[in-house]
């Protein structure tokens, strides 16, 4: 009776996922439909897509296993990070300007928008050959999470959740392109959220209830270098190590502005509406869904062993899975459709962006550069190689398991790093600075690929490092983090020291951003004695429209001054 309700409720899940991507098939006939949903995506799918993009089987099984056993309940200053600086913060520096520009500049792509923005071809390839790089580490890291948790409530081997997972993203996204993974992120995106109070308030249960889990919390001890033991650090306010929490804090906040399968989500947002219905629905979904996983993992110490290092024994993946097995079939049932819903939504929109970077920005200017690919050829090659990310992420996702080099987090961080500190200070910088050299971008991307795989090389080779500072940076989390702040810092010094001379092709792409436009009353308050502004307007106007009281101002000045 137990297994059967766990598999009732994989198999209507599979149903409705595959169904989704069924019903959007008629609607994905070009790649503009395919991969922006003609940019036509209301405030809801596209929030829920942000978020459900954001937080995976990584979220919930890596970073929170790891984070809450080194900082106890401070980790959830993480989640909180992602739900202001990932999302609140992200939406209102990046979301309407994205959407206006790259609409401009007729973008469906992160490396075809450096390829407009900045006149560069090349910056386009590279780009794209980035992205194509370092997301699939991202990808496999994720099937990882979520078949550990399969594992331990079915029995079923590794290589059966992998493969199953894989066929079952790669029919959605093959079938309805952009709008199947949207609509069935916003059906996963309602299962995180209910999935996460029901686990949370199980697992609390566990102990007594939140005040004696807490309680209990407060006993585990941590011994300082110098031999002294401290009580209650895991339920202190900012854990025992503050610097290394800001560093996750900020990784895993600010990484997301430059990640391409993010940013991408503001390429489809349908209006004005959509931006601040999204931007408030997106924050909550963050809070609730990133702040409970964190909160939860605070706990992993009360039911993971220490083994002689300090780490938990069975790794930092294995935290989670060890909280969850004892509870009742109906949660564990709820925890893998949870899981599982963050993984396929995270998986679908990785390979998605994947596939339509390879093939606008790579194979049709390098392979077709004298005749531009057909729109059929364009999306058959998108859909064939969604199911080749899928194919090739799976297989490392089996080879990574059988010889383990690097836990979960490890390899999220690497991709996170890499990514974010390539693309994050060039992509924000070009939607509000017009003199951005294209030199500042190559520096950027350098800077980013660079220190990331500095950094994966000294932990694969186990280097050690004397100096307090390097040794804080080897780590990918860390070295993600310097990435993206020294591209932060450096992109306006570069800018003033050899700024962009191509002033009238700039001044031609920051003019979508002047365009004037006839708003309503609701959005703008005219002053009574401004009525004369009518006056002028052509009678095909409609009724509740009006100027602005900015242009009304000035209107009047005219006026008096030809009287």
């Amino acid at each position: 009776m137990d297994m059967f309700i766990k598999i009732l409720f994989l198999v209507v899940f599979f149903a409705v996922m595959i169904g989704v991507g069924i019903y959007c098939r008629k609607q994905a006939t070009n790649v503009n439909s395919f991969v922006l949903g003609n940019r036509s995506v209301g405030p809801w799918l596209t929030a829920f897509a942000f978020g459900t993009s954001y937080f995976s089987a990584v979220i919930f099984v890596g970073y929170a296993g790891q984070f809450g056993w080194r900082f106890g309940l401070a980790s959830t200053w993480i989640g909180l990070g992602n739900a202001f600086i990932g999302s609140l913060l992200a939406w209102n520096v990046l979301g309407r300007r994205t959407r206006v520009m790259t609409q401009h500049l007729d973008s469906a792509t992160m490396p075809d928008f450096f390829a407009k923005r900045y006149d560069s071809k090349a910056l386009k390839i590279a780009a794209s050959v980035i992205i194509f790089i370092f997301l699939i580490p991202y990808t496999a890291s994720l099937y990882n999470g979520l078949s550990r948790l399969f594992e331990m409530a079915f029995g079923i081997p590794y290589v059966y959740c992998v493969l199953a997972m894989a066929v079952l993203t790669g029919v959605y996204v093959v079938l309805g392109g952009y709008m199947a993974t949207a609509i069935n992120d916003f059906i996963q995106g309602i299962v995180m959220l209910a999935g996460i109070v029901a686990v949370i308030v199980a697992v609390m249960q566990v102990n007594g209830g939140l005040t004696e889990t807490i309680a209990k919390l407060s006993q585990q001890s941590v011994t300082t270098a110098g031999g002294t033991e401290f009580k209650g650090v895991y339920t202190s306010f900012f854990g025992p190590d503050i610097f290394a929490l800001i560093g996750v804090v900020i990784l895993t906040s600010l990484g997301t502005w430059g990640l391409p399968q993010m940013v991408q989500k503001f390429y489809a947002i349908k209006s004005e509406k959509s931006i601040s219905t999204g931007t408030i629905v997106s924050t909550v979904f963050a809070i609730i869904v990133a702040g409970g996983c964190y909160f939860l993992g605070g706990f992993g110490r009360l039911f993971g062993t220490a083994g002689p290092d300090g780490k938990p024994v069975g790794g930092y993946d294995s935290v989670i899975p060890t909280m969850l097995e004892n509870l009742s079939p109906m949660i564990i049932g709820i925890v893998v459709i949870l899981v599982l819903s963050a993984s396929m939504s995270t998986l679908s929109s990785l390979v998605l962006t994947s596939s339509s970077v390879l093939t606008i920005d790579f194979i049709d200017p390098v392979f077709c550069s004298k005749k531009k690919m057909e729109e059929k050829s364009k999306l058959l090659w998108i859909r064939v190689l969604i199911v080749f990310f899928i194919a090739i992420s799976a297989i490392i996702a089996i080879v990574q398991a059988s010889s383990p080099v690097m836990f979960i987090s490890q390899m999220m961080g690497v991709s996170w790093g890499a990514l974010a500190g390539a693309f994050l200070a060039p992509f924000m910088y070009g939607l509000y600075m017009k003199r951005v050299p294209r030199c500042a971008v190559w520096i950027n991307f350098v800077l980013g690929i660079g220190i990331s795989l500095a950094s994966f090389a000294c932990n694969i080779g186990g280097v050690k490092f004397d100096n307090a500072v390097l040794e804080y940076f080897k780590s990918p989390i860390n070295a993600g983090m310097l990435a993206m702040l020294l591209g932060i810092v450096l992109t306006p010094i570069i800018t003033l020291i050899a700024p962009a001379k191509d002033k009238d092709r700039l001044e031609g792409i920051f003019s979508c951003y002047n365009r004037k436009v006839t708003v309503s009353s609701k959005k703008s308050i005219v002053e009574e004695a401004s009525e004369e502004i009518f006056d002028d307007m052509p009678a095909e106007k409609p009724a509740n429209a009006v100027k602005t009281t900015k242009d009304a101002d000035s209107k009047n000045k005219k006026n008096k001054k030809r009287k």
